[in-house]
């Protein structure tokens, strides 16, 4: 073929079977799934709560995913350096973004410190979940009639997750 010239015209019965063949060399592929958004907040409700000055209980909360940020500055805190257990007390103060009514710059290390200790425990479980396995939920077996299924280990039914 000369350059310039337009290509012979294509019959109606040579068309349908270019089209046919083309769909069957190459399928249409399936849309890939959507993989699911990155969630960075955690709900979570505390076994006993948080009690405050003003006898106002605090229950429910949220936790966010820690930054290498949060992990290092506590290290250059002088009561973690005076007592390196003190760590925990400083990280969770940094990455509980709401308790009851109180909201991130309210909850200070003073707050964590007076949390009951099965509160403490709860918390520190949650942080280590969510920051090395990405999620909150247990795979279970039910002792009486052995049927398998998942429950979510931050209490509150998983109402409320981002």
């Amino acid at each position: 073929m000369r350059r310039g010239t337009p290509p012979p015209p294509v019959s109606d019965e040579e068309s349908v079977e270019v089209e046919a063949d083309e769909s069957a060399a190459a399928p249409r592929a399936a849309a890939p799934a959507r993989p699911e958004p990155l969630r960075t907040v955690f709900e979570f409700e505390l076994p006993r709560g948080y009690l405050d000055s003003y006898g106002v209980l605090h229950k429910t909360g949220a936790m966010r995913l820690a930054t290498a940020r949060d992990e290092l500055l506590p290290l250059y805190d002088d009561r973690v350096k005076a007592n390196p257990a003190y760590l925990t007390v400083v990280l969770l103060a940094r990455v509980i973004t709401r308790l009851g009514t109180l909201e991130d710059d309210e909850i200070r290390a003073q707050v964590v410190e007076n949390l009951f200790a099965s509160d403490l425990a709860f918390l520190q479980d949650l942080y280590r979940r969510i920051n090395t396995e990405g999620h909150t939920k247990a795979a279970v077996t039910c002792p009486a009639c052995g049927e398998r299924f998942t429950v979510d280990l931050a209490g509150g039914g998983g109402q409320g997750q981002r």
